[in-house]
């Protein structure tokens, strides 16, 4: 069975990387895992708090047992995503009993996302979280900066956000937030944005976003733990492989495979079997040929 911190610090090692596909519906988790199976692959699946809020898995407890049907220990883990301490609406998360209530439903590593505080509260409710996960033997993984993307209200332009820096993880903060927090995966921003999940924005295409690998490459230096990138969906890939060499070990990916379940379902008059099959190929496509990490557990596990 494979271990979630062991297979992210591999895929550093080696200069790889660990993909995570988010299940905002449940029947994407077979197609998901077959594909991963079939290419040979090691990557997560998980699911944030906003995909059972405002989309259709359910609870983190249906998205675990769903998981359960279809896991291939030796190529799939599952991962807590985004509990959020303030929500993309402002609110205030009872965080910490989802997190408890992750550790009881079998998820193997989670993450916390505390980054609508200041640097001070950050800090504190990354360091609660973290020893939630770590009294289970769990990684945690934290937020430093602000991923753009799953806000309410009027979209922010992609061009400002990169020309402006906003939201950008300042290197400044990383060694004391490391050091104090506890965490050990770093969610980084760098030009990455989350797709929207807005209902008037969530089938609108991702801009095509850019990354600062030199700051990747500097936010790594001074955290020295594996960074996780993420708003995968969209990057161009020679970004994306710079990215990985720079520091990024863990990258995820949700809104490309999320809209092509939808459109086909659409498309087909609701046919479920159909959306399968078109999460399954592009789940394919992906580690293939954007994110070039097929094989990989032969590469990291012989």
């Amino acid at each position: 069975m494979l271990n979630a911190n062991d297979a992210v610090c591999r895929a550093r090692s080696h200069g790889t990387v660990i993909p995570a596909f988010n299940i905002p519906f449940l029947p994407m988790m077979k197609p998901v895992v077959q594909a991963v199976v079939e290419e040979n692959s090691i990557a997560m699946v998980q699911v944030s708090r906003v995909e059972w809020e405002k989309f259709g898995s359910q609870s983190l407890e249906a998205v675990a047992g769903e998981y359960r049907k279809y896991e291939n220990p030796l190529h799939t883990l599952l991962h807590l995503d985004h509990i959020p301490v303030v929500d993309e609406d402002l609110q205030e998360v009872e965080y910490l009993a989802y997190l408890r209530r992750g550790v009881s439903a079998g998820f193997q590593s989670v993450m916390v996302d505390a980054s609508r505080l200041d640097l001070e509260g950050n800090i504190a409710a990354s360091r609660l979280s973290a020893d939630i996960a770590h009294m289970a033997e769990l990684p945690c993984e934290a937020e430093l900066g602000a991923v753009m993307g799953h806000e309410s209200g009027p979209a922010v332009d992609y061009e400002e956000i990169f020309s402006t820096k906003m939201g950008f993880t300042d290197s400044r903060e990383v060694e004391r937030f490391v050091s104090e927090s506890h965490c050990d995966w770093l969610s980084v921003a760098v030009g990455n944005i989350h797709g929207a999940v807005a209902e008037r924005l969530m089938f609108q295409k991702k801009p095509e976003a850019r990354l600062d690998i030199d700051q990747i490459r500097i936010l790594y230096e001074i955290a020295k733990i594996p960074l996780v990138l993420h708003g995968g969906s969209g990057i161009n890939k020679e970004y994306i492989r710079r990215a990985v060499g720079a520091g990024i070990a863990k990258i995820n990916v949700g809104t490309e495979v999320r809209q092509t379940y939808l459109k086909t379902l659409q498309e087909t008059d609701d046919d479920t079997a159909a959306a399968q099959d078109a999460v399954y190929r592009k789940v394919r496509e992906v580690i293939r040929d954007i994110l070039c990490v097929q094989n990989t557990k032969t590469v990291l596990f012989g």
